[in-house]
């Protein structure tokens, strides 16, 4: 059995497709991450980075104590070895697929990010952070349709993989983003595709009740406060 710490964002529905997809047994522990719940001492000794998904595998390939592993991307990496599944074998094509990983982790994730923060939640509309995050998502977004015109069904290759799990949910945001769609006829087809898995749409819905329809102050506070005392204190609650 799998525990997959969770709040449905992006980086989280990584996590719950790839379950889905491998059809592994898992138990949902929901991190309110609008409350602060991912600086509780009980998350920070899982996720040191206060950041969830987190997962804990009670049975790990080689037997002993459970494993517990932080990072979205390291996550995927884990249940695919773990499972054999979604990172080809081929020396290759497991690179091509690694590659793009790290593309989304590395870029579209946080630009994303940045671009939907400027957008939806700063106190303050600051004209320059808007333009700049907005411009380079548009630069990823062209980046990810010529990869995709090349290659056809999926990103890194002829065979689905982690990287497509990796990336499609953040083009998931793609509305809030301000991204159309249709500038990007390759993503659309591609992203079209994805969206009708069923396990896909399961990892979708997984917690679709736990969230907010606002933000609270609270909430903006736990999400956007955080700094190196924010860890301190988890750690001093620990013991």
């Amino acid at each position: 059995m799998i525990d997959l710490h969770y709040w449905p964002t992006p980086n989280g529905w990584k996590i719950s497709i790839m379950l889905e997809e491998c059809g592994l047994p898992y138990r949902l522990v929901p991190v309110n991450i609008g409350k602060g719940e991912q600086f509780t001492p009980e998350f920070l000794a899982i996720s040191p980075n206060n950041r969830m998904p987190a997962i804990v595998d009670h049975a790990p390939e080689p037997g002993g104590a459970p494993v517990a592993v932080f990072e979205s991307g390291a996550i995927l990496l884990y249940l695919a070895e773990k499972t054999g599944r979604f990172l080809p074998a081929d020396f290759r094509n497991r690179y091509q697929a690694l590659q793009w990983l790290m593309w989304q982790m590395g870029g579209l994730g946080p630009m994303a990010g940045q671009n939907g923060h400027f957008l939806l939640y700063a106190p303050e509309k600051i004209p320059y952070a808007i333009d700049r995050y907005n411009k380079e998502v548009d630069r990823l977004y062209g980046v990810l349709d010529a990869q995709l015109a090349r290659t056809g069904a999926h990103v890194a290759g002829a065979d689905y993989s982690i990287a497509d799990m990796a990336i499609f949910p953040w083009v998931r945001t793609h509305k809030a983003q301000q991204v159309d769609l249709s500038k990007f006829p390759h993503v659309q087809r591609w992203y079209d595709a994805l969206f009708d898995r069923p396990a896909v749409r399961r990892g979708l819905d997984l917690g679709k009740a736990l969230r907010a329809p606002a933000l609270t102050e609270e909430a903006r506070k736990a999400l956007f406060g955080q700094t190196a005392q924010s860890i301190r204190d988890g750690a001093h609650t620990a013991s």
